[in-house]
């Protein structure tokens, strides 16, 4: 298991399709626009990608900027 399946919400795809866009580690999403990875992600695939992944991506990043505040992330069902 890579370091981005340590973030909830993110399996084996979703690590694949992020390594893909260049996110190596948790450290890399840090201030990144989810909008952004998912538009990134639909031009690469040449095909529009299930809206959900943006919502897994919004997620993500905002585990990567606040950390293991997990009460704060209740609303997220972390």
């Amino acid at each position: 298991m890579g370091e981005l399946r340590k973030i909830p919400g993110v399996g084996k795809k979703t690590e694949k399709d992020l390594i893909m866009l260049g996110y190596k580690n948790i450290e890399s999403l840090k201030g990144e626009d989810p909008e952004k990875i998912y538009l990134k992600e639909c031009e690469q695939k040449g095909c529009k990608v299930d809206r959900c992944q943006l919502y897994v991506y919004r997620c993500a990043v905002y585990y990567a900027n606040e950390g293991e505040d997990r009460e704060n992330k209740k609303w997220l069902g972390f």
